[in-house]
């Protein structure tokens, strides 16, 4: 019972807290992405980098930009691991192999922070800090970028002008992440979490022996990593390890953190479109996914099947069912990789809806950007569906969904099951990957049917970006390697050029006249309404399309 109160005022806090900050954050990074003023430091970066902050993109431009900057940021970040072992700062670590490094520099350039590898053992400090920490914040202020720059497609008057990505992408970094990640850093290490600038501290054990304990700037890279929904651990434990998370109101913090900002872009949104009951409504969506999946996986882990009492398998005595439950859903539904429990231990329902969330593609609330813009393509489709079923014009905030848009917004929805489903089929036929599974056996055996499960959820969070894993999958090998990294890679760029292309013919519209005389020929895309009709499709266009592969793997052992 205490347990539960615990986890009820847990649920409390972080609800406060994100309806709290809701309104002034969200309105300051509209502030923020609409400003015509620059800071000193960001005309030194133009200088440098010789970008016209003043020259507007179209969406070609714009998608070119995101490219041109991902490609650098995966060679670079590619050559660091690979170079590691002659870098300063090593710690005596050796290069990473070529298709983990390849991996890698996919993972944390695109948001998704996916480890193949233990932390401690593979990865240097300086690679940490110069490659991996710096990843973090560029890749989700690219997410943010990408959202924005929809945002000002919608609310456009014509003209094809999506802003400029350079100037969105240092806005974001400096003025948004780097001082909430700063704030995010001090709370951890006032908590006890490790930011040092040693490699490492040999100790005593009890027993008398003598270990040596990994250390480094930590604590800054933990901040960073959930507040930019990234999830990259310094520890293979992540969350859970105690030197990142040493209490459970560190544990809270992180998983506000990791809400915070997709929660505030809906803000944003109705804020840059000159009307709130837009965000609100996406937001209410949001939330009540959240809400019902956070119940559902909780009910689950607290009376799992063929167990007394909750099942703690896997799970830090500092958090309990709820505090893990809680942090699982928070993540899983908004593309970060972090986990402070082990999600291959959670029941067999449990660790489906943890599925689940993901193939929802993640917009509860979503990851920092992705979130926003993938509930807003769904917001879309759900015009362009209910509008022609009650016989009123498929419009969204007076610009018309047409045969181009309601195209690129259905190619948008497609990739990931594409990739996911490809993905799990073909590793599924692959005899060579039984000897990856921890959990194997004979067809249709409880061990085979979670094996599934497991490149289930891998292929699932590759491609949705989000980066956790069952931990009974060994994905080392050079096929997961390869394949995840691609999938990582066509998960976040597919989608981002869609949107941006999108964006770009939403641009071009003179929005529709908003007289007496044609106010009531669209559909409303706001209200309890239109939040009914988008929660059903968001709920349909994820049941129909995964509900097969989750009868395979989850379902069936949830029901054995």
């Amino acid at each position: 019972m205490d347990d539960t109160w615990s986890g009820v005022l847990t649920v409390a806090a972080v609800v406060t807290v994100l309806a709290v900050a809701h309104a002034p954050l969200g309105d300051y990074l509209a502030k923020t992405y609409r400003s015509t003023r620059d800071l000193r430091v960001e005309r030194l970066i133009y200088r440098l980098a010789r970008v016209d902050p003043r020259a507007g993109q179209t969406w070609r431009a714009y998608a070119m930009s995101v490219l041109g900057f991902s490609a650098a940021s995966l060679v670079v970040l590619y050559l660091l691991q690979r170079l590691q072992s002659v870098a300063p700062w090593s710690d005596g670590k050796p290069a990473v192999p070529p298709t983990m490094a390849f991996n890698t520099a996919v993972s944390f350039v695109t948001n998704t922070d996916w480890q193949s590898y233990s932390p401690e053992a593979t990865v240097s400090n300086l690679t940490q800090m110069l490659g991996l920490a710096v990843q973090n914040f560029l890749s989700a202020a690219v997410g943010m970028a990408v959202a924005v720059a929809l945002i000002r497609g919608i609310a456009a008057r014509r003209g094809g002008d999506l802003g400029n990505f350079w100037v969105d992408l240092v806005r974001g970094t400096l003025r948004i992440l780097l001082p909430l990640a700063f704030v995010i850093a001090a709370i951890l290490v006032t908590a006890g979490a490790v930011q040092s600038w040693r490699t490492g501290v040999d100790v005593t054990m009890l027993d008398g022996s003598r270990a040596h304990v990994p250390v480094g700037p930590f604590a800054s890279q933990e901040a960073i990593k959930v507040l930019g929904t990234n999830g990259g651990g310094t520890y293979a434990a992540n969350s859970a390890h105690p030197f990142s998370v040493p209490t459970p109101l560190a544990n809270l913090v992180e998983i506000i953190a990791v809400l915070l900002i997709p929660v505030s872009l809906t803000r944003t949104y109705g804020t840059m479109v000159g009307d709130r009951r837009q965000g609100y409504t996406l937001l209410g969506v949001m939330a009540t996914v959240w809400l019902a999946v956070t119940v559902a996986v909780w009910a689950f882990e607290a009376h799992a099947s063929g167990v007394a009492g909750a099942t703690m398998e896997g799970k830090e005595t500092r958090f309990g069912v709820p505090g893990s439950s809680l942090f699982a859903v928070a993540t899983t539904g908004t593309s970060t990789g972090a986990v402070n429990s082990a999600h291959d231990s959670f029941s067999a329902a449990g660790g489906g809806g943890l599925i689940w969330n993901m193939l929802l593609g993640e917009v509860a609330p979503g990851g920092v950007g992705s979130g926003l813009y993938g509930l807003l393509v769904l917001a879309m489709v759900t015009v362009f569906v209910g509008g022609l079923l009650v016989g009123r014009s498929p419009e969204f905030l007076g610009k018309r969904i047409g045969r181009h848009e309601i195209t690129l917004a259905a190619l948008y929805v497609l990739v990931m099951p594409a990739l996911v489903l490809t993905g799990v089929s073909i590793s599924a036929l692959l005899g060579s990957t039984r000897d990856s599974l921890g959990n194997d056996g004979a067809p249709g055996s409880p061990n085979a049917i979670h094996g599934f499960s497991e490149i289930l959820y891998a292929y699932a969070s590759a491609a949705n970006n989000n980066g956790s894993a069952f931990g009974g999958l060994t994905v080392t090998d050079d096929w997961f390697q390869m394949s995840l990294g691609l999938a990582m890679l066509l998960g976040r760029l597919l989608p981002i050029v869609l949107v941006l292309a999108l964006a770009g013919r939403l641009a071009t519209q003179t929005p529709r006249d908003s007289s007496a005389e044609t106010r009531g020929s669209a559909l409303p895309t706001h209200g309890v309404v239109y939040g009914a009709l988008l929660l059903g499709t968001t709920l349909l266009v994820a049941g129909l399309t995964f509900f097969p592969a989750m009868a395979l793997g989850p379902i069936a052992e949830a029901l054995a």
